[in-house]
């Protein structure tokens, strides 16, 4: 009997030697009664390989405080390559080591996911000052090809998904980890969506927060980091889609999805 349907995110900065045994032991754990989905970022090792390559990174900030990478056409070249290439088939190879039934997949393939292009970008330097550049090959998610995803999980496998989208014009586009992770979450009716993390989860004032609604997220959500701050406007877009708690935790804790969907760590979020 399927318990729950569960979508996690699974942040970069875990990924850096892979994904960790407890955390691949526990999702089997959990996938004798629930079906997961799962999403993965990775940008920290794109920035790597792309300096070896020669290409640096440059990173944006937007009036609202999100920190991104600015995604030109060599860009987004590389950034297929590591994340649809190395990263996912590592997530993969790791998955089945354990007895996963593990699919991976781009969000270009099957038009996974689509997305619209954008044509220009707002940005703020250090003092402030706002200018608009070219959007590059970054993109805001426009629709998650659900049928696709529901055939895979029906034939029993997990989908692992990296976030490049689809743009009007066929061209792969950058799109946000933790909104994409939001995008699917809602599009498929997830009970759950998890966002692992190297931190314990939201911290107000230096205490962990284990609970909060959508109305005090919203009353301090200016009051929070860059990082964080992407990870609950994800939350609040995820909630508003039907998702019935949004849980941000540590993917480094022992039994790290189960000990969440418990509400033993981490920070719980829902509507109110």
């Amino acid at each position: 009997m399927i318990i729950m349907l569960v979508t996690v995110k699974l942040g970069g900065s875990l990924l850096k030697k892979g994904p960790s045994t407890e955390l691949v032991l526990d999702l089997k754990k959990l996938l004798k009664d629930n079906k997961i989905v799962l999403i993965h970022g990775g940008g920290s090792e794109v920035t790597d390989i792309a300096s070896k390559l020669g290409k640096e990174q440059k990173f944006v900030v937007s009036p609202q405080g999100f920190r991104s990478r600015y995604t030109d056409k060599e860009t987004i070249e590389i950034f297929t390559m590591v994340m649809a290439g190395r990263i996912n088939k590592q997530i993969v190879i790791a998955m089945q080591k354990q007895g996963i039934p593990a699919i991976g997949l781009s969000g270009l393939d099957g038009q996974l996911l689509k997305a619209k292009r954008k044509k220009r970008l707002i940005t703020v330097d250090e003092r402030g000052k706002k200018r608009v550049i070219d959007g590059g090959y970054t993109g805001k998610i426009t629709d998650v090809n659900t049928e696709l995803l529901s055939g895979i999980i029906a034939q029993g496998y997990v989908p692992i998904v990296t976030p490049i989208a689809t743009s009007e014009d066929y061209e792969p586009l950058n799109v946000d980890g933790d909104r994409t992770a939001a995008s699917v979450a809602g599009a498929i009716k997830a009970d759950r969506l998890i966002l692992l993390t190297d931190v314990e989860g939201l911290f107000l004032k230096g205490k962990l927060v284990p609970t909060m609604t959508t109305t005090e997220v919203k009353a301090n959500i200016e009051k929070i980091g860059m990082g964080m701050s992407t990870k609950l406007h994800a939350a609040l877009a995820a909630l508003e889609q039907g998702v019935l708690e949004v849980l941000i935790t540590s993917g480094l804790a022992e039994s790290p999805i189960s000990s969440a969907l418990r509400h033993e760590r981490g920070t719980v979020i829902t509507n109110g």
